[in-house]
């Protein structure tokens, strides 16, 4: 495990050091000290400068530079920061979790926390600049769909928005309340369906993709029954299948929309 901790000066030097574990050992999270104190964020403007959009957004992470060294990203890494100033992200490797205070033109990090794999493909150096950087307060400058956070001292973390996941092969991970990581749905562009699995069964159905809409045929699913609440979602999930649903993407989300106005949130998996 390693931590970050805090030094009166703005500069946050790593003191632990990374243990790589087997990949079967269990991800542990990682707390990492916060810079700026242990104040809880309160979500923030949601923008930068001239109203520029920074939540919302699933963020490709592309380099971070500490002390001089610039560490480019795997192409995995990302971050995102919700609307109630929630940060979730990969390192292309291992996950992890802060909070967000936007004010302004400047970013606030808060109670950063790691999982602990060891991934031979991802760069220690990046892993652990990357969590230095979250451990400060950032200026942000926006530039087209880029997003530069810097601090006085010279950490710089680039970023820039990904292009429009595409909707066929890719495999959705439904986020909404109720079916977090459970459910799964990909569709398939020849074969015309969707398939997937459901938080109990797996399920497959006919898909005929509009301009802006899909309709999507009578569900045959598996026929195993699992504890209620995940029954439950498995029928509101369900419940937008026999009907045509609007879809939109977002970079890296996808939305159903029935025409009752009830959403499906889906986030590609990669």
């Amino acid at each position: 495990m390693y931590r970050y901790r805090q030094k009166q000066q703005r500069s946050v030097p790593p003191t632990g050091r990374t243990k790589p574990l087997t990949v079967a050992a269990a991800a542990v999270l990682v707390p990492l000290a916060a810079a700026c104190g242990t104040e809880k964020a309160d979500g923030g403007s949601g923008s930068v400068g001239a109203g520029t959009p920074v939540t919302g957004v699933r963020w490709s992470i592309d380099s971070v530079t500490v002390d001089g060294a610039t560490h480019q990203a795997p192409d995995s890494a990302r971050v995102r920061i919700d609307d109630g100033g929630e940060v979730s992200g990969s390192t292309g490797c291992n996950t992890f979790s802060a909070r967000a205070d936007i004010d302004g033109e400047r970013i606030r990090f808060s109670d950063a926390m790691f999982t602990e794999k060891g991934c031979t493909d991802t760069p220690p150096g990046f892993e652990k600049s990357l969590g230095r950087a979250l451990a400060t307060d950032l200026a942000a400058r926006t530039e087209g769909d880029r997003l530069t956070l810097t601090t006085a001292d010279g950490v710089t973390v680039r970023l820039s928005k990904p292009k429009d996941t595409p909707l066929y092969g890719t495999e959705w991970t439904v986020t909404t309340p109720g079916h977090e990581g459970r459910a799964h749905l990909t569709f398939d562009k020849d074969a015309k369906t969707v398939t997937g699995r459901l938080p109990c069964n797996h399920v497959n159905a006919k898909a005929t993709v509009g301009d802006g809409w899909i309709t999507l045929g009578a569900p045959a699913t598996t026929r195993m029954m699992c504890e209620g609440s995940l029954m439950d979602a498995e029928k509101r999930i369900l419940g937008f299948f026999e009907g045509r649903v609007e879809y939109r993407i977002d970079h890296g989300s996808l939305t159903l929309t029935r025409e009752d106005g009830k959403s499906l949130q889906a986030w590609a998996d990669q």
